[in-house]
């Protein structure tokens, strides 16, 4: 079964901007469908939309078997939405916090009580019910957010950048949370995150977008493939020789796309081999210092920016 169908959407807005141009996308029930893109790809207006907040310009949405349009209210029972910014009250204690989401959802008191209880232990929050929540880390309160946000089961959870701004070990721990949402309470899950490895990690489907529109849609492992060949690694001294020699990589005619990560440039090519002999070659000849060239397998980030940036020179901007 569906959880999601999205048929031809369209949402224009009033000043003229297509956010939504004729999206079609499929999500299954129990799986985490992340929604990747570059900042105006139309993420936030598909959330505002499936969540019920926004009005679709044309197009349909089909939610857990129902017309988005035609059931708004019934819709609204069966979702929750966690938004980049915390919901929950730092006045109330966490357990009156989940007692509060309840009642708002009209759950019955001793299916409640069961409820957080269980969703306390799961996520493992129990060792902070004595403290107030002012005295939370960020990732403690996000963690009590989507778990709030589970007291009335819903069938689908729409997290928006649910770890932005986290350190490792609270990422990590996020991850872990969320898969246990997946397969604990059978809820389908769709993410907008910003962290390619993120979505790399925790999907089942991932969909770039640009512009309103899906470049891309596959599983994490299927997605490598919209890269052909394999690309080269190239490890430099320092991040300003990076920068450096990034642009000149950028100037040479069989360079596809050009990623930087801390000291390293990763590059797209057609021919691998031959590009790793001339690369290398013109390396040595210009006495260049790095520390490592190498050909690897393209990542999901390889595959975003050789996306992105394909069709930004193809005049998508």
């Amino acid at each position: 079964m569906l959880a999601i169908e999205i048929d031809k959407l369209v949402k224009e807005y009033k000043n003229g901007v297509r956010a939504l141009d004729d999206l079609s996308i499929k999500v299954k029930s129990g799986e985490i469908f992340s929604l990747l893109g570059p900042n105006g790809a139309g993420k936030s207006s598909l959330i505002n939309i499936l969540t019920t907040y926004y009005k679709p310009t044309s197009g349909n949405v089909t939610m857990l078997g129902k017309d988005l349009c035609k059931n708004p209210d019934w819709i609204r029972t069966q979702i929750a939405c966690v938004a980049q910014h915390i919901s929950i009250d730092a006045h109330l204690s966490l357990m009156e916090n989940m007692m509060f989401q309840s009642r708002l959802y009209k759950v019955d008191a001793q299916v409640a009580k069961e409820r957080i209880n269980s969703l306390i232990d799961s996520f493992k929050l129990d060792q902070y019910m004595k403290y107030p929540i002012s005295s939370y880390s960020g990732g403690v309160k996000r963690r009590l957010d989507i778990a709030m946000n589970m007291v009335s089961m819903p069938k689908i959870l729409f997290l928006d950048e649910p770890t932005v701004g986290m350190d490792a070990q609270s990422r990590k721990t996020m991850w872990e949370m969320l898969l246990k949402i997946r397969e604990e309470y059978d809820t389908t899950i769709l993410l907008t995150t910003h962290y390619l490895e993120e979505a790399d990690q925790l999907s089942d489907t991932i969909c770039i977008m640009k512009e309103g529109k899906e470049l891309a849609l596959g599983t994490p492992k299927s997605m490598r493939s919209y890269i052909k060949q394999n690309m080269l690694h190239i490890v430099f001294s320092s991040a300003s020789e990076t920068k450096k020699y990034k642009t000149v990589l950028d100037s040479m005619g069989f360079i596809k796309f050009t990623n930087v990560i801390d000291n390293s440039v990763f590059v797209g090519v057609d021919d691998s081999k031959t590009a790793f002999t001339a690369v290398n070659k013109w390396l040595l000849d210009h006495n260049v210092e790095f520390n490592a060239i190498e050909i690897v397998a393209p990542s999901l980030e390889d595959v975003f920016f050789a996306l992105t940036d394909s069709e930004e020179k193809k005049g998508w901007d």
